[in-house]
């Protein structure tokens, strides 16, 4: 049975179902400022994209990124739904409401994402992973059933927890965002036990979205928006709300052209190489207009066609799959089965051989995993101790003079905290939370490095 888009969009909001929607501000654009003044979107200024602690100040950092990837999704958003609109699948106002949501999504959808990109994400799953081997204090006594969502730490998830729990001083629902926002933000539809016991194929399992401390929390989204579920148990998983493919697509575009647009800004590749590459996106357009343009502003000029051209390619491709994916059985992505496939092959080979390799930025993603690490390692000392006291903060933070001084000074917080599995999660979001730099500031600092 197909989605429908009356569920679909639901405005609602989780764990406040029937909060009212103002006629004059839809709950997709408080969504978009709820998400925008919120301060993990405001510490993505200082995380790494693909380049970490660059100086150059064109490079893209995960804010800039997150922002381009709403803008991308706005006009997916509008050109998919004017399309759905034409064929009579939609009304007038659920256009507006499709293109609004894609915009949300689209600008929360990093903001989980820890220090060092993922090469962070890597560090902190590492780091886990050696703990639960060695069944080394609290961290080794987390349940071997809840090991997996930290031994491949993911930002997908931990978004979620952010947007879900976390903010807004952990009110029930967190920053209370729609339901047809969380849903489209939601890549990975699936705990990692779902994802362990469920049958591999499906797109949506590819990684995890969800940690089990937030399961529930997503299957309140998934009945309120009507998501098509597979399994049961904790091997329930979901399909990917449609519009999920248009927030993968506005990430796919931004990322692939732009990280080309960077490397040429800091060397690794050539002007050339990078200009070649964005035409076989946007075509060979008259090379006699270049003669009046700096090969900065040649570049600018092919990334905006670029952008444009796949934005056409990706609507085209969900317009070619409308019915797989309202029937929750599209399993690809957008771009990957469009016109611009064989580009978007092809700019990631390139990525692949010249720019995620690239010396600098691998000497950097070392120094950021050796960074994770000693925080990681210093700070696992404060939950030991903290599991010692039973859990008990306040007598934790009487007894230990020493550790009342840490969390006093980076304002750690320990609310919530019961056991081993809720411990590892606070460490997680204090380690994660981080930017770059205050990652590298308090390794320094636990290291006496004044």
């Amino acid at each position: 049975m197909a989605m429908e888009w009356d569920r679909l969009l639901n405005a609602g909001r989780l764990c406040r179902p029937d909060y009212p929607e103002d006629p004059g501000r839809p709950a997709y654009l408080q969504d978009y400022d709820r998400i925008l003044f919120s301060e993990p979107f405001r510490r993505l200024a200082q995380k790494t994209q693909v380049h970490p602690l660059y100086e150059h100040d064109h490079v893209h950092h995960r804010m800039i990124h997150s922002l381009e990837t709403a803008s991308a999704g706005r006009s997916l958003g509008v050109l998919a739904g004017q399309a759905m609109l034409k064929q009579g699948y939609i009304t007038e106002a659920q256009r507006d409401v499709i293109a609004g949501t894609v915009q949300a999504a689209c600008l929360v959808h990093d903001i989980g994402n820890p220090p060092f990109g993922h090469s962070g994400e890597d560090s902190i799953g590492q780091w886990f992973a050696t703990q639960f081997q060695a069944k080394s204090g609290v961290a080794g006594a987390v349940p071997a059933a809840q090991q997996a969502e930290f031994e491949a730490f993911e930002g997908n998830a931990q978004g979620f927890r952010i947007a879900a729990t976390l903010e807004m001083a952990r009110r029930d629902g967190g920053m209370r965002l729609s339901y047809a926002t969380l849903a489209a933000f939601m890549k990975y539809p699936c705990t990692a036990e779902a994802r362990h016991l469920a049958t591999p194929g499906y797109v949506g399992l590819k990684k995890f979205g969800v940690f089990g401390s937030e399961a529930a929390l997503f299957a309140e989204v998934a009945e309120a928006t009507g998501l098509r579920s597979d399994g049961a148990g904790p091997g329930k998983y979901w399909r990917r709300h449609p519009l999920a493919f248009l927030v993968e697509a506005a990430d796919d575009i931004c990322y692939r052209i732009l990280d080309l647009e960077d490397a040429a800004t800091v060397g690794d590749l050539s002007t050339a190489q990078v200009i070649d590459c964005l035409e076989m996106i946007a075509g060979k357009p008259n090379r006699a207009d270049d003669t009046a343009m700096t090969a900065r502003e040649i570049v600018a000029m092919r990334r905006a066609s670029a952008i444009h051209q796949a934005i056409i390619a990706a609507v085209a491709s969900f317009m070619d799959n409308y019915d797989a994916i309202m029937a929750g059985e599209f399993n690809d992505g957008l771009m990957e089965v469009s016109s611009k496939a064989a580009a978007f092959d092809q700019m990631k080979e390139i990525s692949n051989a010249r720019i995620f390799t690239a010396r600098r930025k691998t000497e950097l993603e070392i120094a950021g995993r050796q960074v994770i690490f000693a925080v990681l390692d210093h700070f696992h000392g404060l939950y030991d101790d903290l599991r010692s006291s039973d859990w008990d903060v306040d007598a934790f933070l009487a007894r230990h003079g020493y550790w009342a001084k840490l969390v006093r000074a980076v304002d750690l917080d320990l609310r919530g905290i019961t056991d081993e599995y809720s411990a590892m999660h606070s460490l997680g979001d204090f380690v994660s939370g981080m930017t770059d730099r205050y990652a590298v500031k308090v390794r320094d600092m636990v290291a006496g490095r004044i």
